[in-house]
């Protein structure tokens, strides 16, 4: 190995050691800088660096535990159990070293105990320990983000409050970035246009002797019916971002030809297998970690339960996509499927209808 061989494994060799001192090391907290994350509702993701400006900071982000009646499908009412309102709660971004300092406020209005189980923080149950509020108290806790990747979030009170929770929609994801971004399947850079978040949740509704779906006048009158029905492990409803139909028609998320989109995809309960029809994953971080080398041109990607992943994929072609679980009984008969516009030009060498039956109908196609 000649010296300017060995000069280069040895220079990468301290850049690595240094990026990762860096993350490690611990610091006088007292003299970080802050910044306040302004979290917005799902499928969007709050503005955020790709690669980190200056070194660690401490991100304030604050969450309100809502619990809130909502329609998810047309007859069909849950108690929803929610961080800030939404099904799933927001996403957090921050980056690898940074610590996020967390006010979670339960309001007084609520009838239970909230807390957060982190998958991305290290000790306490995730948090989960030391978050635990009743209605009327807010608690702040602060941890420091040391593993990059995608991450479910979630109420994790004790007991069968636990499943009770997450399958009443109290879960949400965290993206913690590499400090100087994504890189690619061979290590390049790599950035993204735009990022949609996508929380999918499994709802155990319960029916009355009539067939309907039953309605309760508070989350935990219907407690115990909705975790009998959940023994069987069946959901009612299999949904993205809250209820059937949530991202399509005027909610339907958007995108141009040539633009890079990132795909976080989180189900803290069940596996799920998203597919995007007409589309592939470029790249496919699996198990949602960004310490790892991302697979690539995926047709389907695997979220295992518990679990958040990222997918990017470079539109090529505009049009209306489907983006789905590849469960095909719980995308078309559950629920679990969004539509995305892509705007730009059609390009007939990869795709030309050449002839079309006299009964073409390019709409029917695409009801899912």
């Amino acid at each position: 190995m000649n010296n300017k061989v060995v000069q280069a494994v040895i220079g990468l060799g301290l850049l690595c050691f240094s990026a990762s001192f860096a993350v490690a090391a611990k610091h006088d907290i007292s003299k970080l800088p802050r910044v306040k994350q302004e979290l917005v509702a799902p499928p969007f993701v709050p503005e955020h660096d790709q690669v980190a400006k200056g070194g660690p900071k401490i991100v304030e982000v604050r969450m309100e535990t809502i619990e809130k009646l909502v329609e998810v499908a047309p007859g069909a009412k849950v108690w929803a159990l929610t961080f800030n309102g939404t099904v799933p709660g927001p996403l957090i971004v921050v980056h690898e070293g940074d610590y996020v300092e967390l006010t979670l406020v339960n309001p007084k209005e609520s009838t239970m105990a909230h807390n957060v189980d982190f998958h991305a923080a290290t000790g306490a149950l995730g948090g989960a320990g030391l978050t635990l509020v009743n209605p009327g108290e807010e608690v702040v806790l602060r941890w420091k983000a040391v593993k990059p990747g995608v991450f479910v979030y979630h109420c994790a009170p004790g007991g069968t409050m636990i499943p009770f929770h997450v399958i009443s929609g109290m879960n949400g994801a965290i993206m913690v970035l590499p400090r100087d971004g994504l890189k690619d399947a061979k290590g390049k850079p790599v950035r993204y246009d735009r990022a949609f978040y996508i929380g999918e949740q499994d709802f155990y509704l319960p029916k009355g002797a009539d067939g309907k779906y039953k309605v309760y006048d508070q989350p935990a009158a219907g407690m115990a019916d909705m975790l009998e029905l959940a023994k069987g492990l069946v959901p009612t409803h299999v949904v993205f971002n809250g209820a059937v139909g949530a991202i399509t028609g005027d909610n339907a998320l958007t995108a141009k030809v040539g633009e890079k989109v990132l795909f976080i995809h989180s189900q803290a309960n069940r596996d799920s297998r998203p597919h995007l029809i007409g589309g592939h994953a470029d790249l496919y971080w699996v198990g949602g970690s960004f310490s790892d080398v991302p697979l690539t041109s995926q047709e389907t990607w695997f979220v295992p339960g518990g679990a958040a992943v990222a997918a990017l994929y470079e539109f090529k072609m505009p049009g209306l996509y489907v983006y789905l679980s590849h469960n095909l009984i719980e995308a078309v008969l559950l629920g679990a499927a969004l539509h995305m516009n892509v705007e730009g030009e059609w390009d007939n060498d990869l795709m030309e209808q050449l002839k079309a039956p006299a009964s073409f109908n390019p709409a029917a196609a695409m009801d899912h």
